[in-house]
């Protein structure tokens, strides 16, 4: 850079990306107007310039004042390397013009600071930087820091976390050689340490949205669920809703899958095997993604499912990763997780099989069943799983509904094949009937294809040819 070059600078005065001062004896407010360039749209800081004539009149520069100008920019946070240029002026016996040039700051990057305080630039004038847009920024720059996956619950203790879930969960990790199985015995804070689910010894949001027992200060963890007669909202045949955890909204999903979707028949072999209409787990997929992934940060927003005459479709409270879109979310495709905490938890408990491959196995299992893929959809601020329902393959279902099990007992077969540990006591429940009546069910269906229970009460699972 030369003479010439700075007066061309200067021509145009102090703008919103050149500030000028006479010395270094303005060293602070220089760094200041700095700062400012690097959260706005960067520019030039100059010394030995008048402001007000524009002279060039340059400035003395010993080997301590290149320390104090090295010792200011050190205080620049975060820390950045910046070239300072000292051009001679001519005839001026030695004297020297100190040229920096800050870059522009970029949506993503973390903010910067002189000695601790953030400055921006409006116009030519350079301000403190408002809190919120501080804090707007910084989280931007370090999103998982600042997430509400990561902020410690608020009136929520360790007697508050289901057990019982945790540690079905931790076994399917050791079962999937995802966790180690020295974890089997251990107490639950010592296994939420290991899920990186506490702060400080007290449950983060994400272990109470996981494992919570009582959900009640947490709107966001809901799923409204209805069938609608048509393919509008015109009239309800079946709506709920449902408060809990993650394994609670789930189970609850999947429930509401099998009590308004029909069961399909096909013949494998010499075996009639049960399916229901759309793949229960490409649903469970779908459920799973949306709980994982939606942004819990809106209290207001919930994860829904509506079964339509035409179509099913999973609505969740977020937006997708900057890499994807509807058309190459299909593709493979590398993870790119909302909450990766709660994400890093499902994957170890096997809930999440492989990070990037749950749209696929989707679409092969849609595939499989002849059906369309799934679609997507993106919305104001929402993201749509949709599911087309081949409605000729359920009439033919229907007609040949008795040739093997009645429509409870393929409902009861059904959920058994979407979770071989669930109890009679659940399967009841989701199918609002007695226990009495499901074991006189299961009994019935005894008599057609083996199925009986395999194993400890605890840990055991349903087994037999119903399910080869």
């Amino acid at each position: 850079m030369t003479i010439n070059d700075i007066e061309t600078l200067i021509h145009t005065d102090e703008t919103r990306n050149l500030e000028l001062k006479k010395t270094t004896g303005e060293l602070k407010d220089g760094m200041k107007s700095a700062c400012a360039f690097l959260n706005t749209d960067g520019g030039w800081l100059i010394f030995g310039i008048a402001p007000t004539t524009l002279k060039v009149v340059g400035q003395d520069v010993t080997e301590n004042t290149r320390r104090e100008i090295a010792q200011a920019l050190t205080h620049l946070e975060p820390a950045l390397d910046v070239e300072v240029n000292y051009v001679d002026l001519p005839n001026s016996n030695g004297k020297q013009v100190i040229v920096m040039h800050f870059d522009k700051w970029v949506w993503g990057k973390e903010p910067y600071t002189y000695h601790k305080c953030p400055y921006y630039r409006i116009e030519s004038v350079t301000k403190e930087m408002p809190r919120d847009m501080f804090v707007e920024r910084l989280k931007a720059a370090r999103p998982h820091d600042f997430a509400w996956e990561n902020q410690t619950a608020e009136r929520v203790t360790l007697d508050d976390m289901d057990e019982e879930r945790i540690r079905n969960a931790v076994r399917l990790g050791i079962a999937g050689g995802r966790i180690n199985a020295s974890a089997e015995g251990a107490t639950v804070e010592t296994l939420l340490g290991k899920l990186k689910l506490l702060n400080n010894g007290k449950p983060t949001n994400a272990a109470v949205m996981l494992f919570g027992k009582n959900t009640d200060d947490y709107p966001q963890l809901l799923l409204r669920m209805a069938c609608f007669k048509g393919n509008d909202k015109n009239e309800f045949l079946d709506n709920k809703q449902e408060m809990g955890n993650f394994f609670d909204l789930l189970d609850a999903g999947t429930a509401f899958c099998f009590r308004n979707l029909r069961l399909a028949g096909k013949i494998v072999g010499m075996r009639r095997e049960e399916q229901l209409e759309i793949p229960a787990e490409a649903l469970r997929e779908a459920l799973i993604n949306a709980l994982c992934h939606r942004e819990y940060d809106n209290p207001r927003a919930s994860v829904s499912l509506a079964i339509y005459y035409d179509r099913i479709e999973i609505v969740n409270p977020g937006h997708f990763p900057a890499q994807l879109t509807p058309e190459n979310i299909k593709l493979q495709h590398d993870s790119f997780p909302f909450n990766l905490k709660i994400a890093q938890v499902l994957y170890q408990t096997t809930y999440l099989e492989s990070w990037g491959s749950g749209v696929r196995r989707m679409v092969k299992l849609c595939e499989a069943q002849h059906l369309a893929e799934p679609e997507y959809r993106l919305g104001n601020n929402t993201v749509t799983v949709i599911f087309r329902r081949n409605r000729d393959s359920q009439n033919d279902s229907q007609n040949d509904s008795q040739k093997s099990l009645n429509e409870r007992q393929r409902k009861i077969v059904g959920l058994m094949r979407g979770n071989r540990q669930i109890t009679v006591a659940k399967i009841a429940k989701t199918l609002s009937l007695s226990a009495a009546t499901i074991y006189r069910e299961i009994k019935a269906i005894n008599t057609l294809t083996e199925l009986y229970w395999e194993g400890s009460p605890k840990t055991g699972q349903w087994a037999g040819n119903t399910f080869d």
